[in-house]
């Protein structure tokens, strides 16, 4: 079949590490890069944000990516970025009148709200996976949460006018219905993991040391919600342990980055500042020598809408100690893969390290499962088969159903709404 994606911010081609990529990045262009080993037609539509990019990229995993105008052609905080959605919309309604697909899968709340404007009347279906939720992002930062005002609005309509709506863990789904989605139109398929990149077996990255026996390690964009501080204060209570931050800008800017300084600090007041070592964005290619040269990933964030580091951790063997929150309460599965703690406790995050830092037998153990289980059910395949199995159904349903479904008359006029405010914010 063919089918177009839309990732307004995450592009497939962006490297991964900065404030606004991450996972969003690497699940579409693993996903679409599996749904084309099957057979599938993908086009993955994102924003131009930068005038150099070519308006379609023939990316060597079997997929194009088109790059639309949406607002100005420069990098853009994801955040500023709902105004252009009804320029982004435009352009998807002039592709698709040229080159029709037969399923529309949106990443991301603003993807939602551009991909059913451009599919207004046509009877293309509309499949919609959030990645994350206003209502968890603004029940946990509450202020601090950078999301442009309508978000929460934005979601309710496109729960509603989506033909089908992909979870990716359980949790997501309570949060789903509690929005108003109907739980018969939600679909629970969870990300994946490259099980030929990450494997237990292979090099070792060389990496700077604090000389210590133990070695702790956190992957991730460096953002206050992922815990990192957490992990910090929780070294404070462990001996001859050592933690390697990767993530955030390249090395050569670590010293100016506001949140590198942040952590810094806390790593100062707790008198492990010589057993902290920030490396900074890594290499996609060298990710899995960086996990295979670690005894634990720890992932404590407050929320986690998925969270695919500690697949990719488990896919190479490497144990998870992980916050009980979102996704990773069904990745990992705790005193199996790893264990789950409470998030924003690092006096209990420490007593857990410190068992299994004395126990190698059950780090092995963990290890042996975690490569399991990753294999099983989380391999970029079987998730893409799963995928396609949405797609199928969806059609199947649509097939003899007039232009506009899945969205009442009242709720395309809520969507035309959101698009001429969008519109008069602009102006």
């Amino acid at each position: 079949m063919k089918v177009a994606m839309v990732s307004e911010h995450a592009s497939p081609l962006a490297s991964v590490g900065g404030i606004d990529s991450g996972g969003q990045n690497v699940h579409v262009a693993a996903l679409a890069a599996a749904l084309a080993r099957r057979g599938h037609d993908v086009t993955v539509y994102t924003r131009r944000d930068s005038p150099a990019l070519p308006d379609r990229v023939e990316v060597s995993d079997g997929y194009a990516v088109e790059h639309l105008s949406a607002g100005p052609a420069a990098e853009m905080p994801k955040d500023d970025l709902l105004p252009h959605m009804s320029e982004l919309a435009a352009g998807l309604a002039a592709r698709f009148a040229q080159d029709r697909p037969d399923v529309v899968h949106a990443h991301f709340w603003m993807s939602g709200l551009a991909a059913l404007l451009a599919a207004q009347g046509t009877g293309i279906p509309v499949v919609q996976t959030f990645h994350a939720l206003g209502t968890v992002k603004r029940r946990h930062q509450g202020a601090a949460d950078t999301s442009p005002e309508d978000r929460i609005r934005v979601e309710r309509a496109v729960c509603h006018d989506a033909a089908r709506i992909i979870a990716t863990c359980s949790d997501e789904v309570f949060e789903l219905v509690r929005m108003g989605a109907r739980r018969t139109a939600v679909s629970v398929v969870p990300c994946g993991v490259d099980v030929d990149h990450f494997t237990p077996t292979g090099a070792t990255l060389e990496l700077p040391t604090a000389g210590q026996a133990y070695r702790l390690l956190v992957v991730g964009r460096l953002v206050a919600r992922k815990g990192v501080d957490d992990v910090i204060r929780a070294l404070a209570s462990l001996r001859n342990t050592e933690l390697l931050v990767a993530g955030g800008p390249e090395p050569s800017e670590l010293d100016s980055d506001p949140e590198v300084r942040r952590l810094r600090a806390v790593a100062e007041q707790h008198g492990v500042a010589d057993r902290v070592v920030f490396l900074g964005r890594v290499g996609r290619t060298q990710m899995p020598s960086l996990l295979r040269a670690a005894d634990l990933l720890v992932t404590v964030p407050w929320y986690e809408p998925f969270g695919i580091v500690p697949l990719e951790a488990m896919a190479c063997g490497l144990p998870v100690v992980a916050s009980a929150v979102g996704g990773l309460q069904d990745t990992v599965v705790d005193g199996t893969t790893g264990a789950l703690v409470p998030p924003r406790r690092p006096d209990q995050l420490a007593q857990v390290l410190r068992h299994l830092l004395s126990d190698p037998m059950r780090r092995e153990g963990y290890g042996l499962a975690g490569i399991d289980r990753a294999r099983a059910r989380y391999n970029w395949d079987r998730v893409a088969l799963d995928t396609e199995a949405v797609y199928a159904d969806v059609l199947h349903q649509t097939s003899g159903a007039a232009p506009g479904l899945g969205a009442e008359d009242g709720d395309d006029l809520e969507i035309d709404l959101l698009a001429e405010s969008s519109r008069e914010a602009v102006r």
